[in-house]
């Protein structure tokens, strides 16, 4: 118990010295407090849509659901549905819970606490697509032609109803024949090919991405393991077909929502992966690997490399996807005008993505779900130029903020598995070099720390041996010494 208060406690300090708010004000308190408990829907001026086969995927023990989906055939094409929580109709802009969104930009995730952007009463109820129960929703609703290409696309606010709310391993391991068919897609009349249409058009999507250069890159992401209030192992989470059928879907929501409010001339809040600065040592990687590079950044070469290390060496793909990653630079929000040329997202090969499918938890989907909402009840745009400028970097920064909480926070639960291991030594992988210090990660636990010895002309993507010689909890630090 006292490792778990101890790691909560930390987690808020970390929190606070990130310029994030781990509690909500008294005035947004008081706000929560006087939400009614039940919302009521009045489809007068919205479709109802409540008759069609709406699911929910998402992890085990989430709770606080962002999207449904739906499918249908169209001939030898498809037409794919996303609804998205609506949000922007009980958390009006300027309120005190939307300052606290604000405050903190999004949902923060560590082993032993969840720091919602917004509470519970919103997050995982009256805005959370709940299995059985009436919602409203923003609906992106998307034509995909056979080959995966995306066509026609309408957005439009509807009444929805999570006929079943499903769980990524479960479907996963279903469609994978190497686990049953999870009960409540067995229970649910046509849900079955309801799934199997979705997992269908997926794999089109990713198909017609990939051929465009979107890239193929599959990273070790972790998280720990609680039993009776200890962690006992932190273990890597699987990529799937569950994930990817989400991922895919999202994807074209996000793509279609920044062409809806291109096309109704307003500027959006774009989530962007600029050309990478590291191309040169992007090459070199792929030099030692025997491949040849152009000279300046390409995104279908890349991936063809990619491709063919994912296919001769698998089981190391991870952690050359992992470098691939960090030399491509992190995300940004950028704000796109009209006319503007888009910056684009290299990873995805696209020119036009924004975030808008979980303004639950990020408050970039709850501004773009505002602009969304400006055109369709006719209204002057929710934010100036100036303001969405502001809230562009903001978004960035606090985002960066809260990877980092949950860095560290991972780190510390690491920690308390490592503390009995100093001097054993690990593989390891360099993820980070620079002024500030050269990073590894190991292997298991799947975390990183701080190369303090023999860090001398080392750069992203070696491959060494580490030994590791100090540990600290309250400060999040892992030490290694380089063998």
């Amino acid at each position: 118990m006292e490792k778990t208060v101890d790691l909560t406690e930390l987690a808020k300090r970390s929190m606070i010295e990130r310029e994030l708010s781990p509690d909500f004000s008294p005035d947004a308190i008081k706000q929560t407090e006087q939400l009614p408990n039940s919302i009521q829907i009045n489809l007068s001026s919205i479709k109802d849509l409540r008759n069609l086969q709406w699911f929910s995927l998402d992890n085990d023990n989430s709770r606080d659901l962002d999207q449904l989906t739906y499918a249908e055939t169209r001939g030898e094409n498809y037409t794919i549905y996303i609804a998205v929580a609506d949000v922007d109709s009980l958390v009006k802009k300027g309120s005190p819970i939307d300052r606290h969104a604000e405050q903190n930009m999004t949902s923060v995730y560590t082993p032993t606490i969840i720091f919602p952007m917004l509470p519970e009463k919103l997050s995982t109820n009256l805005t959370s697509l709940n299995e059985n129960v009436d919602r409203l929703a923003m609906v992106v609703q998307v034509n995909v032609e056979a080959n995966g290409s995306l066509g026609e696309y309408k957005l439009y606010p509807a009444a929805v109803h999570n006929h079943a709310k499903l769980a990524y391993n479960g479907v996963s391991a279903w469609l994978d024949k190497t686990g049953p068919i999870p009960p409540r897609i067995a229970n649910v009349l046509g849900m079955e090919e309801q799934v199997r249409l979705q997992d269908k058009i997926a794999h089109a999507l990713k198909h017609y991405r990939h051929q465009r250069g979107a890239l193929t890159l599959q990273t070790i992401e972790a998280h720990p393991i609680i039993q009776n209030n200890e962690i006992v192992d932190i273990i890597p989470d699987v990529k799937n077909r569950g994930r990817d059928l989400i991922e895919d879907f999202m994807i074209a929501a996000n793509t279609s929502t920044a062409l809806f409010l291109k096309d109704h001339r307003l500027p959006s809040l774009r989530r962007v992966v600029r050309i990478p600065k590291r191309w040169d040592r992007i090459i070199e990687i792929a030099r030692e690997y025997g491949e040849i590079l152009p000279p300046e950044p390409d995104a279908r070469a890349l991936e063809l490399f990619l491709n063919k290390r994912r296919s001769a060496d698998p089981l190391h793909f991870p952690d050359l996807s992992l470098t691939i990653i960090k030399l491509l630079g992190n995300g940004e929000y950028v704000v796109e005008y009209p006319g503007d040329d888009p910056l684009g997202h290299f990873g995805l090969a696209l020119k036009d993505y924004t975030h808008s499918t979980a303004p639950n938890r990020r408050f970039p989907d709850l501004i773009t779900q505002r602009m969304i909402r400006s055109v369709e009840d006719n209204t002057a745009p929710p934010y100036a130029p100036e303001e969405l400028e502001k809230l562009a970097l903001a978004c960035t920064k606090k985002e960066d903020a809260a990877e980092k909480v949950e860095r560290k926070m991972k780190k510390s639960a690491a920690i308390v598995l490592l503390s009995s291991k100093i001097n054993q030594t690990f593989d390891g992988l360099v993820t980070g070099s620079g002024p500030k210090g050269t990073w590894v990660r190991i292997i298991h636990p799947p975390v990183e720390g701080k190369v303090v010895r023999g860090f001398d002309r080392l750069d992203v993507g070696d491959q060494i041996k580490v030994k590791l010689i100090h540990v600290d909890l309250e400060k999040g630090f892992i030490d290694f010494a380089r063998i």
